[in-house]
């Protein structure tokens, strides 16, 4: 039997040229698919799907949104035709209404390519069934922290959830300073050792305590899965031991970070061999 407990996660999703690029961050996300192993299905939070009350996606094959523009050729080739996780997504809404966290379900909506670029290098395949829930973009982080909480038992279920966005993420100021910004490296260094830290409530304060907080992220669509996974992740389950733990760091454009967190988890002997379906 497969007692593993998955993770929670948050990458650093960049541009959308990841998906055709060769650089460290890359190679981090296809070595990250394999390190986690093969989930029964994915819960994928994506920055750039925003509602007024969390929505979850139950299409049955979710189509491949390009929602992007002014990008090379091959960008608009590329398709994440993995299955839709419809299951996944009334196990979901039942979650968030149990925690009285008003929801609604999206029978035909897609993946963006907040989900489905890291997906694509992660898990290539496209085998593995998957949906998407959405960020309010005008509810705090403490909001999303409880809606991760919500959400934690999904990990003893199978079920990676993937929260995906940008540790520092301000489009305006891409490549104007060259080399990375004193005030992006400032915030993505305060974010780093708070999640070390396990100081929640300061992040959850983090416009008004981090350096440079409302310049890292102008508006906060892009941070606000970090806390869904946060919150995921904060709960203990079973024998787990709560910890947090940063994956990957890097910098393109500048000051666009690409760094990345695990929360929570625990590896079992089974995932030696190979359960984790």
């Amino acid at each position: 039997m497969n007692t593993e407990i998955l993770p929670s996660l948050f990458v650093s999703h960049g541009a959308p040229t990841l998906a055709i690029e060769r650089n460290d961050t890359v190679t981090f996300l296809q070595r990250l698919g394999a390190e986690i192993g093969r989930p029964r299905s994915i819960l994928c939070v994506s920055a750039h799907w925003t509602t007024p009350v969390p929505t979850v996606s139950a299409a049955p094959q979710p189509e491949t949104i390009h929602d992007f523009g002014g990008f090379p050729a091959p960008l608009y080739q590329l398709r994440y035709d993995a299955p839709g996780a419809p299951g996944l997504a009334a196990r979901v809404r039942g979650l968030l209404d149990g925690a009285g966290i008003e929801s609604q379900i999206a029978p035909r909506r897609g993946l963006d390519h907040g989900a489905w670029i890291p997906l694509l290098l992660m898990y290539p395949e496209a085998d593995i069934p998957v949906t998407q829930l959405s960020v309010q973009a005008h509810e705090s982080p403490s909001a999303h922290f409880r809606m991760g909480e919500a959400l934690a038992p999904l990990r003893r279920e199978g079920v990676l959830i993937l929260a995906t966005g940008g540790a520092v993420h301000n489009l305006s100021r891409l490549g104007a300073e060259g080399s990375t910004p004193e005030w992006a490296a400032q915030f993505d260094d305060w974010l780093g050792r708070k999640i070390a830290d396990g100081s929640y409530e300061e992040l959850m304060e983090y416009r008004r305590l981090a350096p440079h907080g409302a310049l890292a992220h102008p508006t906060e669509d892009h941070l606000l899965p970090l806390f869904v996974a946060m919150g995921a992740g904060s709960a203990v389950i079973g024998e787990e031991q709560v910890r947090a733990e940063s994956l990957h760091r890097g910098w393109t454009h500048g000051s666009l970070s690409m760094a990345a967190y695990r929360f929570g988890g625990r590896t079992e002997k089974s995932r030696a061999k190979g359960s984790a379906g």
